[in-house]
């Protein structure tokens, strides 16, 4: 037996593609993604990619995973300039990831990063002396 069904009514088509687009849209998780930084002694000037984002212990977001260009600045110590990478971890990798992102749940991706100064091995006086010989050979004609 035959069921005949009503013919799809042109304007009904936008009302429930907006309803799926609707459903579908609260049913998608989320993702959070903070990089955390640390460093021993603490207190050192973080750039991440030529951008400031504070002293050690520090926190940002991140948008994207891969290299990032570090250096870390104290006082007393000599300057940090590294590279570190943040590894996707496997709900991030992609085509695993348009998957994950239809479970409607948060993510959380914490990658944290150490580092180690090392003291300024210059003492002070050898630094004044360096100072100033370049102060006479500059004043010399």
């Amino acid at each position: 037996m035959e069921r005949n069904r009503p013919p799809l009514q042109p304007e009904s088509i936008p009302r429930t593609c907006g309803t799926l687009a609707l459903i579908a849209s609260t049913l998608v998780g989320c993702t959070e993604r903070r990089m955390f930084i640390t460093s021993e002694p603490s207190g050192a000037l973080v750039t991440l990619n030529d951008v400031e984002i504070g002293s050690t212990p520090c926190e940002a977001d991140f948008t994207y995973f891969g290299v990032y260009d570090v250096r870390l600045k104290k006082q007393g110590y000599e300057p940090l300039i590294t590279q570190a990478e943040a590894k996707a971890p496997f709900h991030e990798w992609p085509g695993v990831d348009l998957v994950a992102m239809a479970i409607p749940v948060k993510k959380k991706t914490r990658i944290e990063w150490h580092f180690v100064l090392q003291p300024a091995t210059e003492d002070r006086d050898a630094l004044l002396e360096r100072a100033s010989q370049a102060r006479e050979m500059l004043a010399a004609p």
